[in-house]
């Protein structure tokens, strides 16, 4: 079966026009958009004026920007377990990306058994819908909570034509992936226009492969030099798979052209809950599920783009925007260290429900900062990726890894461009020891265990057992 744009758009203009009998009988809907290899760096508000983004400028104007906001994991499939879970990757159980055959229909389903808020919203009203990427394991089933689903199989592209499952049955649309998967959401929008909603909207963009952005979306740069893409040395632990992409104009046009889709696509969602009279009722989110490097460090790539893993702020700080016109004051930037572990208690607080207790989940609620309050709030947050562990405070990061790979010690404030290890300078040794003490505390107050065990807390295919890593992680283990 093969459908165009044009006929999945006629058929969600045809869904019923209902008005809600009053708005403040209404509970707040949620639209949730995650980005893919999207760092913070890479939009206009946190500084790349050459990337072209408005709607989501508009977005940070007229809502909350959090200037420091982490993912907890620097690659996609553990990162987006814990934004659905709110634990860790030795919680959940995703330390690294899926294999085709964990995401392939029938492969496991890896958040079953555990709670995420989309089940939360459900049992207390709310229609949930996700269109996008998945990359949790049997994507082209519904899963958590969710009773609407448009997903393609796998974490990146192609960008052309693809194949989406629709009802567990696969379906290719001619077009653009980012404009199809939006499509779905008005559909989803449409069709829950007059009950209480949440959208959740995990775009593949600017994930790789860069085969195919519309001209629309490349128009844009045609003159640019480019200026927030880094030309440097080249990482000397960086991975082969994106070497071409190192000073190439292409690679920086394609990557700035996925960034500007997914704009225009979230101004799409935007103008059409202000047409239905939607949007006051209705809370947008913002983020990324980690973040990129592209040309920072010398490398192209996220957590992954070097052996061993990295956990540079390119990896992990990500955008974050809250906008609720009338609930959350515009032109706000707010500067608490926020990890995504904090989001799932953070949206329940936000909509007024309940989160469970759970001593796996270390995240806390910073809905107060939204309300306009100045709750007290740690300086410090932690990371995990496979065989890396990490504390980020507000001057200084620790990167702890086993498995006979070499930690590091970085001091923020000195050196923003984490150049220098530090891990064997005598004036630092104080505070690595206190560093050392407080990852240990945490991982141990969580229920971890330690990250020498990590290999037994995974419930997928490990890349690096597979053979993905094959080759550079033994030469980077004998430099």
């Amino acid at each position: 079966m093969k459908l165009t744009r044009r006929t999945l758009l006629g058929a969600a203009a045809a869904a019923p026009l209902v008005r809600t009998s009053g708005r403040a009988a209404r509970r707040t809907n949620v639209v949730f958009f995650l980005t893919d290899d999207h760092g913070a760096w890479a939009m206009g508000p946190w500084g790349c004026q050459d990337m072209h983004t408005p709607n989501l400028a508009r977005l940070a104007a007229g809502g909350a920007r959090f200037s420091r906001a982490y993912a907890a994991t620097p690659v996609c499939s553990p990162s987006r377990a814990t934004y659905l879970t709110g634990k860790l990757p030795s919680h959940h159980g995703v330390q690294d990306f899926l294999l085709p055959e964990d995401s392939a229909g029938g492969g496991p389903r890896l958040l079953e058994g555990q709670t995420t808020y989309p089940e939360i919203l459900a049992r207390n009203g709310y229609a949930c819908g996700m269109s996008g990427k998945w990359h949790l394991g049997d994507d082209p089933h519904p899963q958590a909570g969710f009773t609407y689903w448009r997903t393609v199989s796998g974490g990146g592209g192609p960008y052309r034509n693809p194949t989406f499952f629709v009802d567990g049955k696969q379906v290719k649309y001619e077009g653009f992936k980012t404009d199809l998967v939006t499509d779905f959401g008005l559909e989803f929008i449409e069709q829950n226009r007059d009950r209480p909603f949440f959208l959740h909207i995990p775009y593949f963009a600017p994930h790789t492969p860069y085969d195919y952005q519309p001209e629309s979306y490349r128009s844009h740069y045609r003159d640019s030099r480019f200026p927030c893409f880094p030309e440097g040395p080249r990482h000397p632990q960086r991975r082969w798979m994106f070497e071409k992409m190192h000073g190439n104009p292409e690679s920086k046009l394609s990557y700035s052209a996925l960034v500007s889709g997914v704009d225009h696509n979230v101004g799409r969602i935007v103008r059409r809950l202000e047409e239905l009279g939607l949007r006051e009722d209705t809370l947008i989110v913002f983020s990324a599920d980690q973040g990129w490097n592209a040309g920072h460090h010398g490398a192209w790539g996220k957590g992954n783009a070097t052996i061993p893993f990295n956990m540079y702020e390119e990896s992990i700080q990500v955008p974050l925007i809250w906008n609720h016109p009338g609930r959350i004051p515009g032109g706000r930037v707010l500067s608490p260290m926020v990890s995504s572990y904090d989001f799932f208690p953070t949206l329940l607080d936000y909509l007024g429900l309940p989160a469970p207790a759970d001593r796996q989940r270390p995240g806390r609620s910073y809905a107060g900062f939204l309300r306009g309050e100045t709750p007290a709030w740690r300086d410090e947050l932690y990371f995990e990726y496979c065989y890396a562990r990490a504390v980020r405070t507000a001057t200084m990061k620790y990167v702890e890894r086993v498995d006979n790979w070499p930690s590091e010690l970085f001091d923020l404030e000195a050196d923003p461009g984490e150049t220098t290890n530090l891990i064997g300078d005598r004036h630092y040794a104080q505070r690595l020891t206190q560093l050392r003490g407080r990852l240990s505390e945490f991982f141990q107050g969580i229920g971890a265990p330690p990250a020498s065990e990590w290999r037994t807390t995974t419930r997928q295919k490990i890349p690096e057992d597979a053979g993905y890593y094959d080759g550079w992680s033994r030469r980077s283990r004998n430099d």
